[in-house]
């Protein structure tokens, strides 16, 4: 059985994971000399609100892809996993099991590289798959946004950065390890 502290603890991470159903998780910007005020749009678990339409104008004339909210499966498919992480972190909270905790910090670290390596190849697919029918080509040039920090795309600064939800989430799996960690230390299993 778990510490008592440990199951209280999971119990509050998996009620604050609940708080990303209502917040966006990622974060794009885009700033350019004809956009002083700058261009961006916010990732949620199951829908992009922003600048979208701005955007997709502007990539049209680079080539790239037009963003299509209703076309990305992980948009429909992540609200199921976020609430299937939290109905395990609520199983490990009230049944005090360790190997149910184990096996949430492993699916939650497992979903955190799932989701970052999903998100890498769509942006890759997204910035390098160009129509060879684009107004304005730039031999070698390629449109990827970075993964996590900032990137000059021709005259756009890129910024892609987790939002308050993706903080939560990362902040969600960190401390979910660290009680591993004190239940694996001080609390053999």
């Amino acid at each position: 059985m778990i510490d008592k502290k440990s199951q209280i603890s999971i119990l509050i991470i998996s009620f604050i994971l609940l708080s990303v159903y209502f917040i966006p998780v990622w974060k794009i910007d885009l700033e350019a000399p004809q956009y002083p005020e700058g261009l961006g749009m916010n990732i949620w678990i199951n829908k992009i609100t922003g600048d979208l339409n701005t955007i997709n104008n502007l990539n049209h004339y680079i080539g790239m892809k037009s963003i299509q909210p209703d076309s990305i499966k992980e948009l429909k498919i992540m609200p199921f996993v976020l609430a299937f992480l939290i109905l395990i972190g609520f199983a490990v909270s009230f049944s005090g099991k360790k190997n149910y905790l184990l096996i949430w910090v492993i699916i939650f670290i497992l979903i955190g590289i799932a989701g970052g390596v999903d998100f890498y190849l769509w942006e890759y697919d997204y910035g390098h798959n160009l129509s060879p029918d684009a107004i304005i080509k730039i031999p070698g040039m390629t449109y990827q946004p970075p993964l996590i920090g900032t990137k000059e795309l021709a005259n756009f600064t890129a910024s892609s950065l987790p939002d308050i939800g993706g903080y939560i989430l990362i902040a969600s799996g960190i401390f979910s390890v660290i009680i591993l960690l004190y239940e694996l230390k001080f609390k053999k299993i």
